[in-house]
């Protein structure tokens, strides 16, 4: 698998390959809206 890093507005987001498939980390992005509760935005 491997990694990969954006950084898009000074948040950095996670992306993942695996084998011809793409994935990006919904939790690096609820980290830019809510830093303390992620869960709640996803």
């Amino acid at each position: 698998m491997k990694k990969h890093k954006l950084n898009i507005k000074g948040t950095e987001i996670a992306l993942f390959s695996k084998n011809e498939d793409d994935f990006i980390s919904l939790t690096d992005i609820a980290k830019y809206k809510n830093k303390e509760a992620t869960g709640l935005v996803i």
